[in-house]
């Protein structure tokens, strides 16, 4: 027919076909989400891994400073059969020579809270020179300092119970004995260890090694550190949300079993370095698959047990303080290092960083991912929805030279304009799920835009074409004019978007629920700001006529916003039905 209609028509089409929010939301959904996230002490250093949050299913975390608070305090010394409580008051005398040792084993300007604690067991001595460190290594997990004190070197070392007995020259039978009562004492949630000593003349030549040194045992210092509040309660929230909680530390396996406990990872076996050490890749994944609590780890056997999950097709999260950390943390999907206490290699090999060292914190991170990724889900399946009737009124007038053209580009572009902020203000800003923990975690494969999103989005989208071509079709045959079938047309789509929004703000809730439970302070102004305007451009004359608009009756009103709400109640009634569903599948297949 008319050429300039042809045009419009075909311009009408394409802006109504172009789904062009959607760079939008992906860009503000992550950065509007990492902003969100560090108000949860949670800082994202690479946005896409607010993604990858919604698919961990392992999380391996260090015990200290991260599920306990750090603060280490000597709890009591023991030497031999004696034993003394600091609760009681001054050790005696028997255990000066424990306590001296101990402190001279512990650099002077250490923040590690296992140095601070002998630090503060009694005021230091008179500065003595120290003469040389052998330091502790993944092979030997004990330290020693050499000092020089008039005319004398004195040696004191300090370490894991069973390394400092192999440096004291022990056989296999005292080891074990020796083991036991660690055992003993480990399992009560202390942290055990083991202080040594030697005393040579300044004429002497200090061995190379540690191991060629001739120490004396003295005895073992219990220490004690409290558990985070709230940790307990993070890891069940995991354990529902169907992730794995690996504790790692360099404790030993009665103190890490302890503690385990008493915070809820019971679920699964223990495993130690040197057990790690013996196993091949192979064996090793096998064998990580039902692991809940790894104890005497290095920095290395950290790297190969992140490669070992990956392995199984897990994904992977993993916290990191240490230089040492640094290739784990590569290796893992979502590398976490602590604000707090974490060194600056490994903050920069990680994609998040914890600002308060907070186990709690991680798992608030990943409930955030989780609804940041549902939000982006919802906001995707909305757009496609509202372009589905946009697209067909677009279409079906310029099949007939008897049916009057509804949109024109001024039409599409003020339906959009409550479609970008809906799109970017309203579902950004939703709260999560109330069952967004309680579902297993995503596969990783699988697409933000997955076949049951599309056929959601879809359906949605030709109900309401269906409900806006019906009144059409009503309009035309009843012999309405072309301005009011115009303006009945449009606000129907308007009203229907108000109602696609607001049954889109919950999967799960019905939509009078969700008003009523969940608040978005944006939804108000949004709707508010777009349902003003449409009065407006339909109600006053001027504006009206510049858009080929006329008014409506206070009957036209009711009937568009009946029908406009009326076209996604479906959508609530299969949202009952499918949380029927999954109330009546075993707690496994949920978890």
């Amino acid at each position: 027919g008319d050429w300039l209609v042809a045009m419009i028509s075909g311009i009408a089409t394409a802006m109504a076909m172009i789904p062009e929010e959607l760079p939008v939301i992906l860009t503000l959904f992550f950065a509007l989400g990492a902003w969100r996230m560090s108000k949860e002490r949670v800082l994202t250093r690479r946005s896409a891994v607010i993604e990858t949050l919604g698919s961990a299913t392992a999380i391996c975390v260090d015990k200290t400073g991260t599920l306990t608070m750090n603060q280490m305090s000597v709890d009591s010394l023991i030497l031999g059969d004696a034993q003394h409580q600091l609760a009681a008051g001054e050790p005696d005398q028997q255990f000066a020579q424990l306590v001296r040792f101990g402190q001279l084993a512990t650099p002077r300007d250490s923040f590690d809270p296992v140095d601070r604690s002998f630090i503060s067991l009694k005021p230091l001595e008179a500065e003595l020179e120290l003469v040389r460190e052998y330091p502790l290594t993944p092979e030997l997990m004990a330290m020693t300092l050499v000092w020089q004190d008039n005319g004398q070197l004195l040696v004191a070392t300090k370490g894991a119970p069973e390394a400092v007995a192999k440096l004291c020259g022990y056989s296999d039978e005292q080891i074990r004995g020796l083991t036991a009562e660690v055992t003993k004492a480990a399992n009560t949630g202390r942290r055990i260890i083991a202080v040594a000593m030697a005393k040579y003349s300044d004429s002497q030549q200090l061995p190379d090694t540690q191991q060629d040194l001739k120490l004396e045992f003295l005895g073992m210092v219990s220490l004690r550190d409290q558990i985070r509040p709230g940790v307990p309660e993070a890891v069940a929230e995991c354990h529902e949300a169907g992730i794995r909680v690996i504790m790692i530390t360099g404790d030993f396996i009665g103190t890490a079993r302890a503690i385990a406990s008493e915070i809820g990872i019971e679920n699964g076996s223990y495993l130690t370095g040197s057990e790690l050490d013996s196993l091949s890749d192979q064996e090793l994944a096998i064998r990580v698959r039902d692991v809940s609590v790894c104890a005497r780890m290095t920095p290395g056997h950290k790297l190969r047990l992140i490669s070992a999950l990956k392995a199984n097709n897990e994904v992977v999260a993993m916290t990191g303080d240490g230089v040492n950390d640094a290739p784990a943390l590569k290796r893992a999907d979502i590398s976490i290092a602590m604000g707090m206490r974490g060194t600056d290699v490994a903050r920069e090999a990680s994609h998040l960083i914890i600002t308060d060292d907070d186990f709690s914190s991680i798992v608030a991170g990943v409930k955030r991912g989780r609804s940041i990724y549902e939000a982006l889900r919802k906001a995707v399946a909305y757009v496609i929805a509202v372009h589905v009737p946009l697209m067909g009124m677009a279409l079906i007038p310029v099949m007939s030279q008897d049916l009057p053209l509804i949109l024109l580009p001024a039409m599409v572009a003020f339906v959009e304009m409550v479609i970008d902020p809906a799109c970017t203000v309203i579902f950004q800003a939703e709260q999560p799920e109330p069952n967004i923990m309680r579902r297993k975690p995503r596969p990783i494969q699988q697409k933000l835009l997955n076949l049951g999103t599309l056929w959601i989005a879809l359906s949605q989208g030709l109900v309401v074409l269906v409900f806006v071509a019906a009144q059409y079709f009503y309009l035309v045959a009843a012999g309405r004019v072309e301005i009011e079938v115009r303006s009945m047309t449009l606000a129907l789509m308007i009203v229907a978007n108000f109602a696609l929004i607001m049954v889109n703000r919950s999967w799960s809730l019905g939509m009078i629920r969700t008003i009523r439970e969940r608040k978005n302070a944006s939804v108000k102004w949004v709707i508010g700001i777009a349902a003003a305007l449409l009065i407006v451009l339909v109600e006053v004359p001027v504006v009206a006529a510049a858009f080929e608009l006329g008014r409506l009756s206070v009957t036209d009103w009711v009937q568009v916003i009946v029908l406009g709400f009326l076209s996604v109640l479906w959508f609530d009634l299969y949202k009952r039905i499918q949380n029927r569903r999954r109330s009546q599948l075993p707690v496994a297949a949920l978890t």
